[in-house]
């Protein structure tokens, strides 16, 4: 069986995603990342809402909730699912800028994430994912763990998630989601974008 994985992002990014407002992610990774630095390593993930390091400057729209991450046994709403269709790593930060109309964090987050240099990543570089997201017919709830702390991007969540992704429903339709294909695309010309 496969082990369900959480792809940890600020709850007012996960708005957007669930919106379909944003369809890209943009990471450099955190602490907990590994020796070799965050990749885009599953293919296939829910979105799990944190407010760990969530500001409202560093977003663009909405609300971001701040005062640190959940308590231990608060609820976690998961409500949608995204899989990456692709996912490249950028070089050039005239390509992530041109981004901005894509997603909604600020230009000094992206900045940040494109400038920070640690844990097998270099300054100067920032990863993409395109992702389509889908929601869920009905909403997973379970109880925060100490184990979902921390500077992470990948959490393992309990087995019995699996069931919740039974008829979900993409978040874009096929013709609008091609377009925002084709946008993330044309900016990542010339970059080896990976399956």
């Amino acid at each position: 069986m496969n082990q369900l994985v959480g792809f940890k992002e600020w709850q007012v990014v996960c708005e957007a995603l669930a919106s379909g407002r944003q369809s890209i992610l943009l990471r450099k990774g955190g602490i907990h990342e590994g020796r070799a630095g965050f990749s885009f390593a599953h293919p296939s993930f829910f979105l799990f809402p944190t407010k760990f390091h969530a500001l409202g400057e560093r977003v663009r729209e909405g609300e971001a909730e701040e005062g640190g991450e959940w308590k231990i046994c608060d609820p976690i709403h998961i409500t949608h699912h995204a899989e990456a269709v692709w996912a490249v790593t950028l070089t050039s930060w005239e390509a992530a800028n041109s981004l901005r109309p894509m997603h909604i964090y600020s230009e000094q987050t992206v900045r940040d994430r494109f400038d920070w240099e640690g844990k097998g990543m270099a300054s100067g570089s920032i990863h993409l994912a395109l992702v389509r997201v889908r929601r869920l017919v009905i909403p997973w709830e379970f109880p925060y763990e100490a184990k979902y702390g921390g500077c992470r991007s990948w959490v393992n969540l309990p087995q019995a998630g699996a069931g919740f992704l039974k008829n979900a429903q993409p978040v874009l339709t096929d013709p609008n989601f091609l377009e925002v294909r084709k946008s993330a695309e044309h900016v990542c010309e010339g970059q080896p974008i990976g399956e």
